[in-house]
């Protein structure tokens, strides 16, 4: 009976010393917890007060403190205890989000085809005609220009290309399609692969670089991964296609790390190299996506 007496004060004592915190007396009126119930659960309630902070000052996963990355330890009270389970935090969220974006995405690209492409939309017409003028005319024998298509967010863009490249790859020609941000991510994981990976991708028939300019920019990724490839491809007399939000001079605005005079020409470099392997053709169109 004394032991029972002690631990119940030590609970009180600590829950009373904890609850000197604005944070934690916030946390166990938003569980809308008495203090008799929350005072069971000091320890982890002070744990999850100081996953929050941490949250509080957080710039992304990498920079991430608490105990399991992108997650916060987080009660929630129901009629007989509180519980705890790992909440994801916003850029958890926004990650898992993407990957099932990606999911989709991978899944319609894979099966595209000119048969399923949306023929009502007269916005979609005239990039419709080019593409279909392009499978009728291509050989990979000869010298084409792919197409740089720009436009709103989810207007089909990757789809409408996608369509033509699974066409053509039924003639034996190789394409490949590639996420650009991925890309440099994938890159920089894994050195071992690099130089194959580069070397593919000058040489495959047909290449798309998916949402250029959703990338962050370096001198890295744009001198030595980018420039590589596009210089590699126009000497190789290989087709490129890029789809982006950005029309050319905003792509070349976005190339330019800084306003130096010497980044300026690379920047337009990149841009001259994709204006000689591609026409530039707009596509404004309802967002398919939503």
């Amino acid at each position: 009976m004394i032991n029972s007496e002690v631990n119940k004060k030590s609970l009180k004592d600590n829950y009373l010393e904890a609850s000197k915190d604005i944070k934690f007396r916030r946390l166990v009126k938003t569980i809308k917890a008495t203090d008799d119930e929350a005072m069971k659960y000091t320890s982890s309630l002070e744990e999850t007060v100081k996953e929050l902070n941490n949250c509080s000052t957080c710039d992304g996963l990498v920079y991430c403190k608490n105990r399991l990355e992108g997650y916060v330890f987080y009660p929630e009270k129901d009629k007989y205890q509180i519980k705890f389970s790992y909440a994801p935090c916003k850029y958890q969220k926004e990650m898992l989000k993407k990957q099932q974006e990606r999911d989709t995405r991978e899944k319609d690209i894979i099966n595209a085809s000119f048969s399923d492409i949306d023929i009502t939309d007269k916005k979609r017409v005239k990039v419709i005609k080019w593409l279909k003028n392009f499978y009728d005319k291509y050989d990979k024998n000869e010298e084409f220009k792919g197409l740089y298509l720009h436009g709103n967010f989810g207007c089909g863009k990757t789809y409408l290309i996608s369509a033509l490249f699974n066409e053509l790859s039924k003639k034996r020609i190789s394409t490949e399609i590639v996420y650009f941000p991925e890309l440099l991510r994938d890159i920089k994981s894994d050195f071992d692969t690099f130089g194959d990976r580069i070397e593919y991708l000058e040489n495959v028939d047909l290449l798309l670089i998916d949402d250029i300019g959703a990338e962050k920019v370096t001198e890295w990724s744009r001198d030595e991964i980018l420039g590589t490839i596009l210089q590699k491809r126009m000497n190789n007399y290989k087709t490129t296609f890029f789809t982006s939000n950005l029309n050319m001079e905003e792509l070349e605005r976005h190339l330019r790390i800084n306003s130096y005079s010497d980044d300026e020409i690379k920047a337009r470099r990149i841009i001259e190299r994709v204006k000689q392997l591609t026409e530039d053709m707009e596509l404004i169109s309802e967002n398919k996506r939503k």
